[in-house]
Parts: C-alpha cells; structure tokens; sequence
C-alpha cells in the first residue's frame, strides 16, 4: 500500500487545470484563492511572489512555488510592477510588450472541500522548490514533459497532460517530504520513513473496514502501545483511531464521488455494518448526507489558472 498515492487519490476531486502563461514586462497578475492547489513553474525569465503576510520569493528558471491550499498571491517581473491583471478563464495566455519575456506554466488541482488530510494541513502555504543541479530529477522531467506536451500537442495529448499532472503533483510532494527528511523535521516526512508508523499507516489505508484497535495496530507495527501512539501522534497529528476515523470518511467520499456503488456497500467497506451509523458519521464530518455529497459532487468548481 503507497501511503502517499492513496492520499492523493482519496482528495483529489476533478480533473486538473494547466496552461502556458506568457508576459513582456512591464505586467502583474493577480491569483485570487482557489478551492484546491495551485503551482506555477518559470519556462523563462523570472519573477516575484507577493503574498500577503510574508517576503516576496524570487523565482527562476525552473523554480516551481506550490501553494497546497490555493493562497491568493500576486506574481509580477518586478517589485515596483503595477497589478493590472487578474487570473480569470478565458483570457489571452500572451500579451507581448517592449521588456524581457517572462513565460510560465500555471496550473491547479481540484480537492476535496468539506475534509482535509494532515499530510496537506501541515503544508505552508507556499512551497518553493528551487531549481538545483541533480535535485528533484524526476520533478524536472516531468516538468519538461508536460511542456512539451502543452508546447507542441501530438496525437494523445489530451490524454498526456491531465495524467503528468497527476504525476507532478506527486512528484512535488514527494520533493517536499524528502527535503524535510533530509532537515529532521519530522511532520509526515517522519511518518514516511518510521517503520512503525508507516507499518500502521499502511494497516489502516489497506484495509480501513477492519476493526481497527490501537493494540491490533502496535502488533502490525511491531511496537508497544504507547510507543505507536506517541510516535503516530506526533507525525501524523492525530491519535491512530482518529486517523482511522478521518480515513474511513476520505475513502466513502471518495467511493460516492467516483463510483455509483450503493450507500450500504459504501458503509460495508469502511467498517460500518449499519447504513444508518455510516450515514450519521459522514454527515457529522462533512456537513450533507452521503447521498446529498453525491449529487453535490456532479458540480466540478470551475478554476482558474
């Protein structure tokens, strides 16, 4: 069981957006929030991120910024650059002008609103990941695919991209967490690369209709009790059973939102005997009823990028 896909999977709703973005400086753009994820990767040129409760981040050839919960932010060629713009559907994707060209691959992943996963609620709000000789090779490369792909369609595009997206937003992440590993900063990245809780981790995505206890759950990781609690707790952010509770939810939203199986299936593979009990829990996590989140689910957000 992959940890990390199986998260992905379970939130991501929709399908992803992405598109080139290309300026001639003077210019400033303007991205309000979005419900899901945003990223941006510099083709050429460079530019600066303004946000609102930090410093601006300058980005370079390469760079790709991740803002996992959608932050609004600002993006211009220089610090002194009016904000004349406003990401919105429909708009020019090149405005040529008389300074430097600026090109950009802008982007967006539609998640899941009412339920969060921790492995995204630690995440800051912006991610930098700096272009570095013989760093995050197999991000670069799908990034250059993706351009590729974007810059000079062929038969299977439509296909391609919306399947390298995917994967660069794994790849993103799995950059992420392996840096943080590397710094011994624990969070998720901990949870990644402890036996023990990754052991229980995969106990729960692999199999969450089982009547999971703490004690059956330290026999799999091969630890006591308080030991897989306190370590679970302290990576994961949250007590085993809470997780469980919190996965079962992601894994039935994600079974009313992908497939039409029948409620009481739905509540059968995620630990509930009793359609009623399934139903109550869903609606006291996610605010509507199993079958009103389905319905509500045939609504994709429209995103802007």
């Amino acid at each position: 069981m992959d940890i990390l896909s199986e998260t992905i999977a379970a939130i991501r709703t929709g399908n992803p957006t992405s598109g080139m973005f290309i300026r001639h400086a003077p210019w400033g753009r303007s991205y309000p929030v979005v419900p899901g994820a945003g990223f941006h990767v510099v083709l050429q040129g460079s530019c600066w991120v303004l946000r609102g409760d930090g410093d601006p981040i300058p980005l370079g050839v390469g760079d790709v910024l991740f803002m996992p919960r959608g932050a609004d932010h600002l993006l211009a060629d220089s610090l002194d650059s009016a904000i004349t713009e406003t990401a919105r559907p429909g708009e020019p994707r090149e405005i040529t002008g008389p300074g430097p060209r600026t090109a950009l691959l802008c982007g967006a992943y539609e998640l899941g609103r009412q339920r969060s996963h921790p492995l995204l609620d630690e995440l800051p709000e912006f991610i930098h990941l700096p272009a570095r000789p013989g760093r995050h090779p197999s991000l670069r490369a799908a990034v250059d695919l993706l351009v590729a792909e974007i810059c000079e369609p062929r038969p299977g595009t439509d296909a391609a991209v919306p399947a390298l997206l995917e994967t660069m937003l794994l790849f993103i992440l799995r950059a992420w967490f392996d840096e943080r590993a590397e710094d011994r900063t624990g969070g998720w990245a901990g949870a990644f690369t402890d036996p023990a809780v990754a052991a229980a981790l995969r106990a729960i995505h692999g199999e969450p209709a089982h009547p999971w206890t703490v004690p059956a759950l330290s026999a799999v990781a091969g630890v006591s009790r308080a030991t897989l609690a306190r370590r679970f707790t302290t990576t994961v952010g949250e007590p085993p059973l809470s997780y469980l509770t919190r996965w079962r939810m992601l894994t039935a939203a994600r079974l009313l939102r992908e497939t039409d199986t029948p409620l009481a299936a739905v509540a059968r593979k995620v630990g509930y005997q009793s359609e009623f009990a399934f139903a109550k829990a869903f609606k006291r996590e996610y605010g509507l009823a199993p079958g009103q989140y389905r319905r509500a689910a045939d609504r994709p957000a429209v995103i802007a990028v």
